[in-house]
């Protein structure tokens, strides 16, 4: 056939060497994977998480709920997501995102009100959060996987 070019053997042995090391990689990518998407996650929930507002001598200071969401330090979001353990369960990556402030349900989904008279609307910023991130995920992990493939691609 005329006109396909020229190409030599070695660049094809290359190219198999470079796919087998991202074969070899592929935990750890699904892993970088899902540290990605939790750490977009955390960031988008801790901005939707409301800081209560004390009087000045009330003694109490607001963020204790924004800050369960990193593990009660102020660290960013990609760091926390970097110390959260990754479950490999079958075929399925799995990250817990969880805040352990005792009333972080209730602020998500809203409550009654002391006097049990009325109701405090839940302000979702978990579900709201995960519905967003659910929308950006093929985006993002698209980017993801065209830079890995990149890397052999060279």
């Amino acid at each position: 056939m005329a006109g396909m070019g020229r190409f030599q053997a070695r660049d094809l042995e290359k190219l198999r060497d470079e796919l087998q090391k991202l074969e070899n990689n592929t935990n750890e990518f699904m892993e970088s994977c899902a540290r990605e998407l939790a750490a977009r996650l955390l960031r988008l929930v801790v901005n939707r998480t409301p800081v209560g507002q004390y009087s000045a001598g009330s003694g109490k200071k607001g963020g204790t709920l924004s800050c369960g969401w990193t593990g009660g330090n102020r660290s960013s979001a990609e760091d926390y997501a970097e110390s959260i353990p990754v479950y490999h369960i079958g075929d399925t990556y799995v990250i817990e995102i969880v805040n352990p402030v005792a009333y972080a349900s209730y602020v998500e989904y809203g409550h009654r009100t002391a006097n049990h008279k009325g109701w405090v609307k839940g302000r979702f910023m978990m579900t709201i959060s995960e519905q967003e991130l659910k929308r950006i995920a093929p985006k993002v992990l698209e980017n993801k996987v065209r830079k890995y493939l990149g890397g052999c691609m060279r």
